[in-house]
């Protein structure tokens, strides 16, 4: 009987064994207990937990553009004005696009003549300081923002980077970039018309000035070209009654210069005759450049009434 006894205590004392085991191993890592043990418990398993409270904002591309034409991917500036230049910048944040992101700026300057951390000026540096949101996407993907520039027309010619900033709520920020090219533009104004008033048979004119102004982003020399009625009639002027030879019509630089010594002829060639020692600068601040030529008429003995001809003026790269 006592033999009996001590193997049934024996039994129960496996079967409790076996089941503690069972529970260990089996049971507690899917239950109450967080770690996977091994059998002799030399290798522990943790986990590792983190909320992340804030995540920066992203600019995940930049694109340069010519106004609205999103072919256009360099720039040509309007001559005497200004052109609208787009940087179109796409942000993602993903603790919440509407919610997170505050303020999404934009930098442009020319990379040979200024740098980002600089003052605007219109020859190479604009900023914006709040772009527009264009369009959205969920809650925190892809919001798509615009930001313009009013580029003027002398602004430099040659490349640009446009920099595209976000910010959100815990000032933090993230930034992206990308570049385009302003093309060199040569253009000018003339004054408006060159009238020589009342002259005389076999008399010359008064000097008359004719104001010459850069419209562009580079200096440029100048060439004029006269027509009476067609180009390259070799007329400078047709009348009611016969018409004035193109090389009776001078041109120089000065006032009161002596007609037939120092002033030169207006040429009726095709691509006329270049004004000699005039070279026009390119504007570099809110003042236009403008140079003064000027004009006189001799009228030959044939002709009579009315007179009108044409100046082709043209802007060329020095």
């Amino acid at each position: 009987m006592k033999i009996n006894i001590k193997k049934t205590m024996i039994e129960t004392t496996l079967v409790l064994l076996v089941l503690v085991l069972v529970i260990s191993v089996f049971i507690l890592p899917f239950g109450v207990a967080p770690n996977a043990v091994s059998f002799n418990y030399k290798n522990v398993t943790v986990q590792t937990r983190v909320n992340i409270t804030n995540s920066k904002p992203e600019i995940l591309n930049v694109a340069v553009y010519e106004s609205n034409n999103f072919s256009i991917k360099n720039v040509t500036i309007n001559a005497g004005t200004i052109k609208t230049v787009l940087c179109n910048a796409s942000v993602r944040d993903w603790n919440g696009f509407t919610n997170d992101i505050i303020l999404v700026n934009a930098t442009l300057w020319h990379v040979v003549s200024s740098n980002f951390n600089v003052s605007d000026n219109n020859n190479s540096h604009y900023t914006n300081s709040s772009c527009t949101l264009n369009a959205s996407g969920s809650s925190y993907e892809l919001g798509t923002f615009i930001c313009s520039f009013d580029v003027w027309y002398y602004s430099n010619n040659g490349t640009w980077n446009c920099n595209v900033t976000a910010m959100d709520t815990f000032n933090k920020s993230g930034s992206n970039f990308n570049s385009t090219v302003f093309y060199p533009v040569y253009s000018l104004n003339v004054t408006d018309g060159i009238d020589y008033g009342n002259v005389p048979v076999e008399g010359f004119s008064n000097d008359v000035g004719a104001n010459l102004t850069n419209l562009g982003n580079m200096g440029i020399n100048i060439s004029v070209e006269g027509y009476g009625a067609k180009r390259n009639d070799g007329l400078a002027m047709n009348c009611s009654f016969g018409n004035i030879s193109v090389a009776n019509e001078k041109f120089g630089l000065i006032s009161g210069l002596d007609y037939a010594a120092n002033m030169t002829a207006l040429s009726g060639a095709l691509n006329g005759v270049l004004i000699p020692n005039l070279t026009i600068l390119k504007q570099n601040t809110s003042s236009q450049v403008i140079n003064t030529t000027f004009w006189k008429l001799y009228v030959p003995p044939n002709p009579a009434g009315n007179c009108t001809g044409y100046i082709i003026f043209t802007a060329l790269a020095p």
